[in-house]
């Protein structure tokens, strides 16, 4: 019998797992939180083209993140053993939903598309976190901590370099960015272990390749 967290085996908790991707690739997982941008106004002159394309395009990297961030969650939980760090990561996933929400609200307000990978990114990474997750809690979490260091600092370039006057994707991914920074510190809490440096270096390679095709495509 496979092994099982909370009463569930780890094949019921793939199963649900796969269900609740459904939900993020159809953008069925409502926000529970406020959108940041909610009463945060349209500049009064609208934003030019230019400005518009290069907003459209970092939102849709962020939403692609979001995407992933989702997958990774759900495949780390999905063969944890720890029940506590299962509870973690799934609360980490509830939260990643609401910035994929807030991501997706923004690219329409843009008149932007989601990437058209999505479900590529989607099966992606959900893969690394059931290897990451097979590998031990504490390096799992430790895979977590180091993903969110480096969105941290992905969000970051990218508040430098959204227009200034696109106040309301300012917010949303000034927000995200608190919420990573947390995430982090979560996972550090609970034990994550520091993973070797070839390994930040690979996800580094792998996260450019994304951002790098997720900005067009």
């Amino acid at each position: 019998m496979l092994n099982s967290v909370g009463g569930l085996s780890r094949r019921d908790q793939l199963i649900a797992a796969f269900g609740r991707s459904l939900a993020v690739l159809s953008s069925a997982h409502p926000p529970v939180r406020p959108n940041p941008a909610q009463g945060v106004s349209e500049p009064e002159q609208p934003l030019d083209p230019g400005e518009t394309r290069l907003s459209g395009a970092l939102m849709r990297v962020n939403h692609v993140g979001e995407i992933c961030a989702q997958a990774l969650y759900e495949g780390q939980a999905a063969v944890a053993r720890n029940p506590e760090v299962r509870s973690h990561l799934l609360h980490a996933a509830d939260e990643e939903a609401d910035h994929l929400a807030w991501t997706r609200t923004r690219l329409d307000e843009l008149g932007a598309r989601p990437s058209l990978l999505n479900p590529l990114w989607y099966a992606g990474a959900f893969a690394i976190g059931v290897v990451a997750g097979q590998l031990g809690d504490q390096v799992s979490l430790g895979f977590v901590a180091e993903t969110e260091d480096q969105v941290e600092r992905h969000l970051e370039g990218h508040l430098e370099r959204l227009p200034e006057r696109d106040a309301r994707s300012r917010a949303i991914v000034a927000q995200m960015k608190a919420d990573e920074a947390r995430h982090a510190t979560e996972a550090m809490q609970l034990g994550a272990s520091q993973l070797p440096l070839p390994v930040g270096m690979l996800m580094r390679a792998a996260a450019k390749l994304m951002t790098g095709a997720a900005h067009y495509i």
